[in-house]
């Protein structure tokens, strides 16, 4: 049931009984394309999806610096440069692995844990919900924009890895230092398959990345400080005195994607790995979710 109200300036203005005016859908406000297109012009999507694209170009150019006459650093990290410069597929796996646990994570807090609070910081935030944005929907759109964005710099790493990577040193079986040699059909869908794993890994700091951007209006508090807390979990993970502590640590299982290259593949961890950063992930946001649809907006 719609009624309507006259303005000063005689102006006749539909309004549903719910009090919105006639033909406001909540659900048609801040679409994910605008919102998607909006993050592409910034600064820091661009030079983190630029940088995801040069780094396989400034390992490609080091290991054109190397000498036969040097070990490569020795013991596992060597072998594994070694293996890196016979084919596109080992090329690729190895830049992930130098990637993964740094590199990556940073990425990902960055694309999640700046996406609300800058917009705090700017003093934007509140004019989006005055548009009105309902609150749940701006947050979701924003989650789902920063979990594209980190989804796209995994894939361009990857991507660009492969690409350059079989151009300089062919398209060769998949090797590791945990596996048998793998043809290179296998070999690419093992190394989807870390990649898959690894982005079901990242929705942890991208849940907690997410959380301290609601609750805070520092984007650099909120990027730093899932960065902090990843490699907390990672140092208290290496602990053994913790015993079976360290099974519950978001960081436990997240070299588990290493099963993945075994021959035959070892995937115990994987499920569990799956099933931990799952449930982290949406504790995360359902509490990103739960403070900020009760939470003051002044800025």
């Amino acid at each position: 049931m719609t009624g309507s109200t006259v303005d000063p300036a005689g102006d006749t203005t539909s309004v549903a009984a719910s009090g919105a005016a006639a033909g406001y859908r909540p659900s048609r406000t801040l679409p994910f394309g605008a919102e998607f297109r909006r993050q592409a012009s910034r600064r820091r999507t661009q030079l983190a999806l630029g940088f995801m694209v040069l780094l396989p170009l400034i390992i490609l150019i080091a290991f054109q610096f190397d000498s036969n006459d040097d070990d490569n650093g020795g013991g596992e990290f060597g072998s594994l440069i070694d293996l890196a410069t016979s084919g596109g597929l080992n090329f690729t796996l190895f830049t992930i692995f130098v990637s993964a646990s740094f590199l990556l994570v940073v990425v990902v807090a960055l694309f999640c844990g700046d996406t609300v609070a800058s917009e705090a910081s700017w003093g934007s935030l509140r004019y989006l919900l005055a548009i009105p944005v309902p609150r749940a929907r701006l947050l979701t759109v924003k989650l789902l924009v920063a979990l594209a964005y980190s989804a796209l710099a995994l894939v361009l790493l990857a991507g660009t890895a492969l690409a350059i990577g079989t151009m300089r040193y062919g398209w060769s079986p998949l090797r590791s230092t945990v596996a048998a040699q793998l043809e290179p059909g296998e070999g690419l869908l093992r190394l989807l398959a870390v990649l898959g794993y690894l982005a079901i890994v990242l929705l942890v700091v991208a849940g907690l990345a997410f959380l301290l951007s609601v609750t805070t209006d520092a984007a650099l508090g909120a990027v730093g400080g899932a960065v902090l807390l990843w490699i907390l979990s990672s140092i208290l993970d290496q602990i053994t005195a913790l015993g079976m502590i360290r099974s519950f640590l978001p960081t436990h299982y997240s070299t588990a994607w290493l099963g993945l290259l075994s021959t035959p593949m070892q995937t115990d961890d994987i499920v569990r790995g799956t099933v931990s950063a799952i449930c982290y992930a949406t504790v995360f946001w359902g509490l990103a979710f739960w403070r900020f649809t009760r939470k003051d907006i002044t800025s």
